[in-house]
């Protein structure tokens, strides 16, 4: 799948640059981000960083956004479903990684949405889980921002450290 993406992008260099926020909104959200991996969006930020076909900061800033649009959707989900989450199946399938996830977001808060952006199991169900606990709507949105920018610098750190590791000048 990656090798289609690439070389869609590679035939479409100034559109391809919305991958990024795309590929960061999928990650992160509720349901869709369990099967999208990850390592997606750093393989096509450090391809079309390698190519040159986009700046690094905007790729970034462009992650940030779709990343936290992406926890959005599913912080309210989370609210608007509240507890009726634990009959469906699909939560019943992966019991042990949601109640790992409702656990962390009840010790730690808003430490929570700072851990779980990391982590890549659970990025997808902090923030739904958030919702669920009724987490206040305004600190959500300010640490959320504040979790994905940081990442956001993580995912720079990451492309120019490949970017110098395996392709030195």
């Amino acid at each position: 799948m990656i090798d289609s993406i690439l070389a869609w992008a590679g035939e479409h260099h100034e559109q391809a640059v919305w991958l990024v926020p795309l590929l960061a909104f999928m990650e992160t959200c509720v349901g869709v981000g369990l099967f999208v991996p990850s390592l997606m969006l750093v393989i096509v930020t450090s391809v079309f960083y390698a190519n040159d076909w986009a700046n690094l900061w905007v790729m970034a800033t462009m992650a940030m956004i779709g990343s936290s649009l992406g926890d959005h959707v599913g912080y309210y989900a989370g609210r608007a479903i509240g507890h009726r989450v634990h009959g469906w199946r699909i939560i019943q399938r992966n019991a042990e990684r949601w109640e790992r996830t409702e656990t962390m977001v009840r010790r730690y808060g808003v430490w929570a949405i700072f851990i779980g952006r990391f982590i890549p199991a659970i990025r997808s169900l902090v923030p739904a889980m958030m919702g669920v606990t009724e987490f206040e709507r305004a600190r959500y949105t300010l640490f959320d921002v504040a979790a994905c920018s940081l990442w956001a610098l993580g995912l720079v750190a990451i492309v120019k450290g490949a970017h110098t590791l395996f392709l030195p000048s």
